[in-house]
């Protein structure tokens, strides 16, 4: 047990409790046709399996997991720090512990100041927590960097993107940048659609400004922007060429209701 362990805070409300139930359901949203390749980043999205699990599944089945990783949320709950690292201990889910990279994550709080040391941001937030049991079905060996994002400033967001870029850089093996986020929220499918489809067509252009700005300007409530506009900084710098959508969905795709929805997409970038 390590010192600094931080526990499930949604296991049985986003995802099942059980390991075997979870197990299974994890299998389920994975495509046994896919063809991994590896990648510099994705967008991932981070609702209840039963809603964005499938979309989930699909991203992680299109690309080779490394065993090292930084995923980045949004801050939720708005506690702590707006930029949120936590560089020490483990986290904890039904199917085990996740050692955080305390090397990877030292070198990020050395590299940028405004990245602070805070476990507080992450103890009750969810959207790097649901994306862990897929990455540990894939990869057992995985060990991660958590970071959650809770400021809506675009130079912020940048300079962590420059500073992931070249901590990723420096590295010997491959580092995976995994953004977690929701698209619109709560608006009818229709709008849903059109408005995320704005904001898709920003991230298939590698264009991290160009995001923030159709985010902004279209009032998209899409959560983990300064996520997706941190990792598509870093992968633009890390030599990016290009960005694919690998699954989109709504929530009323599940649920059927068509009036009140929140978008998902699957986006891998290379």
């Amino acid at each position: 047990m390590h010192s600094t362990t931080r526990y499930p805070a949604v296991a049985g409300r986003f995802y099942p409790k059980d390991r075997e139930t979870l197990e299974r359901d994890i299998r389920t949203y994975l495509s046994a046709q896919a063809t991994p390749i590896p990648a510099l980043g994705c967008i991932v999205p981070h609702a209840g399996y039963v809603y964005s699990g499938a979309v989930a599944g699909a991203v992680y089945s299109a690309i080779e997991i490394p065993n090292r990783i930084i995923v980045l949320c949004p801050n939720h709950t708005g506690k702590g720090r707006p930029l949120a690292i936590m560089s020490h201990g483990a986290w904890e889910t039904p199917l085990g512990q996740v050692l955080i990279d305390s090397a990877l994550a030292e070198s990020l709080k050395k590299r940028l100041s405004i990245l602070n040391e805070d476990a507080d941001a992450h103890r009750s937030e969810h959207a790097i927590e649901v994306e862990l049991p897929f990455l540990q079905d894939l990869r057992s060996d995985l060990s991660f960097v958590p970071i959650a994002v809770g400021t809506a400033q675009f130079n912020p967001l940048e300079q962590l993107g420059v500073a992931v870029a070249e901590v990723v850089q420096a590295q010997p093996e491959k580092i995976l940048v995994v953004a977690s986020s929701d698209m619109n929220h709560y608006e009818s499918d229709a709008i849903t659609r059109i408005k995320d489809h704005k904001a898709i067509e920003r991230m298939l252009a590698l264009d991290a400004y160009g995001l923030f700005e159709t985010v902004m300007r279209e009032e998209i409530s899409m959560c983990g922007f300064g996520p997706a506009v941190v990792m598509l900084t870093a992968a633009k710098q890390l030599g990016a060429t290009s960005a694919e959508l690998i699954k989109y969905a709504t929530s009323g795709d599940v649920s059927g209701d068509r009036e009140m929805v929140v978008g998902y997409a699957g986006v891998v970038v290379r």
